[in-house]
């Protein structure tokens, strides 16, 4: 089985990558480490991807991850990937975002997602986490890191 985790660089992403290791080690499982790459300027300002007036490009992004994760963790597997424009007009980034982690999941038949989120889980679901979309699909067990320690 697969264990996956989707990778966004924040202290909580490598956080849920260092657990996902740690099962996997204990499970002999794969760890694949998916980061998502909207072609959206703004997603990736907010999220500190890019510095305010630098120039945006998706490739270097998944770039950069791809090397911060071999730093984390040089067994797992990196993956990046580009979401499709949103086949619903009212879609968002983050709606784009989780659907295209779903449909990795599904690829890979993933047993567990490990999810680096301080909000995955909660009643409230901000608009800006993946994780509570993806808590309620019952194909795979989900794994919450909320403390980066």
């Amino acid at each position: 089985m697969t264990l996956l985790v989707p990778f966004d660089g924040s202290d909580l992403s490598e956080a849920a990558l260092k657990r996902a290791r740690e099962f996997a080690t204990y499970r002999d499982e794969e760890v694949v480490v998916l980061t998502v790459v909207p072609d959206d300027e703004s997603f990736a300002a907010e999220r500190g991807w890019i510095e305010p007036g630098e120039s945006y490009d998706p490739e270097a992004v998944c770039t950069a991850f791809e090397r911060r994760v071999e730093e984390i963790d040089a067994d797992a597997t990196f993956r990046c990937e580009h979401p499709s424009p949103a086949a619903h007009p009212t879609a968002t980034a983050i709606d784009n975002v989780t659907h295209t982690i779903r449909s990795v999941a599904a690829d890979l038949g993933v047993s567990i997602i490990f999810i680096g989120s301080e909000n995955a889980g909660r009643v409230s679901m901000p608009v800006t986490s993946v994780g509570g979309p993806l808590s309620t699909d019952a194909n795979y067990d989900i794994h919450i890191v909320r403390r980066a320690e």
